[in-house]
């Protein structure tokens, strides 16, 4: 956490603003996805309760605060209420080794009659050298939390919600892994940082040794990896349950599939806990095809403290990483807008097309993307 009490300190404040960050963006999706489901079907959606429907989320609040806790005669209570809570746990910790911007460096300063620093605040919860089998791992325990909540219901609809859940995860994990080992084997790291580092520049590559280059495109990982930048959404699509991939919760046949037997409080945690993985797949995405919290050539790390210049080394660090963060951050709600977009815009499919998708189409080519990488990466390296 540090080495002394205000690195402590800090560290402290800065993994609880992230954390908050990731929950406080769950009221402004569901804002949002109510409003654009709305002007995509043509209806108005919310906008009774404050500017724009604005408060609508805390009107629902209230309500859910005020249902009754209920839990039938065969569910197993501890489980049961356990659920809700381990949904929340896998999106939090993916979400906190995802690097939000550059690091900020704080230079030694005298506070208390003693001197203090220099510090390097990292903006993320945690830093760990193999991020990406960090956040593929955590991510995948998430399941285990539907599980659990479909088999302690004791309700057919939660139970058959639950399998389907498991079924899909098991069927779209192999494929969401294989298409990034594309960016794996191109940047040579498993850390996002350092993937972010390799996407700020022009788009540069060795082709049979040579240097080739080209100044009017970004460095970023979608040029490389078109194919698999596609295979990875589709399949985040699918490990986060959202249309047309929300089998686990087909309203139509399974009632709300496995959180069926839920309400109040123990609802709005399941949503928090599909919110923060809709928001890890968009960081994801993001940092591995789209340059991470940079924006080549205008707003880098370099580029921004060279801007603000008039101030001290930790002024400029300061207003780097805010700026750079707000980047991300559009970035981000880019994404995000894609999810709701595409959850108003597609059918559902039907449970052997999903099923299809996954072992017939997505993981055959996302083997096939391996293996052109691998050349692609033999002949520009020229090894």
């Amino acid at each position: 956490m540090g080495s002394d009490l205000f690195e402590v300190g800090i560290n402290f404040i800065k993994i609880a603003f992230i954390f908050l960050l990731m929950v406080q963006m769950v009221p402004f999706l569901v804002w949002a996805e109510r409003r654009g489901s709305a002007f995509i079907q043509n209806r108005f959606g919310p906008n009774r309760i404050g500017p724009l429907g604005l408060m609508q989320n805390l009107a629902d609040l209230v309500k859910f605060l005020c249902k009754e806790d209920f839990l039938g005669h065969k569910g197993r209570k501890s489980f049961f209420y356990s659920a809700p809570v381990l949904s929340l746990i896998p999106a939090a910790l993916a979400f906190g080794a995802i690097p939000l911007s550059t690091p900020i460096e704080v230079e030694a300063f005298k506070w208390l009659g003693q001197t203090w620093g220099p510090y390097t605040f990292y903006f993320q919860s945690f830093v760990i050298s193999i991020g990406v089998v960090f956040v593929l791992g955590v991510s995948s325990l998430a399941v285990y939390s539907l599980l659990l909540a479909g088999w302690s219901s004791g309700s057919k609809f939660s139970l058959y919600g639950a399998l389907r859940a498991s079924a899909q995860a098991i069927s779209y994990e192999l494929a969401l892994s294989l298409s990034i080992v594309g960016v794996l084997l191109l940047f040579n790291t498993f850390s996002f940082s350092e993937i972010v580092a390799a996407q700020n520049g022009p788009l540069q590559f060795y082709f049979f040794g040579e240097p080739v280059k080209l100044a009017f495109l970004p460095n970023w990982g979608i040029f490389y990896q078109p194919l698999g930048a596609l295979l990875l959404f589709v399949a985040l699509f699918a490990e986060a349950n959202r249309l047309p991939f929300d089998l686990p919760e087909a309203e139509a046949e399974l009632v709300a599939g496995y959180h069926t037997e839920y309400g109040g409080v123990k609802i709005i945690m399941f949503y928090m806990g599909e919110y923060g993985h809709m928001l890890v797949a968009s960081a994801l995405m993001v940092t591995f095809y789209f340059g991470g919290y940079t924006l080549w050539p205008f707003l880098t790390p370099d580029t921004l403290k060279s801007f603000f210049h008039f101030l001290s080394s930790t002024g400029q660090s300061i207003l780097t990483a805010l700026v750079l963060h707000l980047v991300f951050l559009i970035k981000l709600l880019f994404f995000l807008w894609i999810f709701i977009w595409v959850r108003w815009t597609l059918p559902r499919f039907r449970y052997d097309q999903l099923m299809d998708l996954g072992w017939k189409t997505l993981l055959p080519w996302a083997l096939v993307n391996t293996v052109i990488t691998g050349i692609g990466v033999f002949l520009m390296r020229g090894v």
